[in-house]
């Protein structure tokens, strides 16, 4: 065997081992994006249902705050009769009550 034969067949050789390490690398990453139950995918989309419940949450601990704030309005007896009054429409005995409507 001539030193030319042994050159060619040992880059054959690594050329057969790159294009191997190449398919199964592209497999590889194949089944990890696409089809694997812990897949990239899997995990964008587990990804962007945290962020819309954060922000539900943000908006609910709004919510919580302001009604927390109505409350403490509301514990003065002068302020719970005013909400009465324009929720409700309580009035007192004996007091006639006009809605105006714009």
């Amino acid at each position: 065997m001539g030193i030319y034969s042994k050159f060619t067949l040992h880059f054959k050789k690594r050329n057969l081992y790159g294009i191997a390490y190449l398919l199964i690398g592209s497999l590889f990453l194949i089944w990890i994006v696409f089809l694997d139950s812990h897949s990239w995918l899997t995990h964008q989309e587990l990804n962007r249902e945290v962020e819309k419940l954060e922000q539900r949450k943000k908006a609910l601990l709004q919510d919580i705050e302001k009604d927390n704030a109505a409350i403490d309005q509301l514990q003065n007896i002068d302020s719970l009769e005013k909400y009465a009054r324009e929720q409700y429409g309580h009035k007192r005995k004996n007091e006639t009550v006009f809605i105006i409507e714009d």
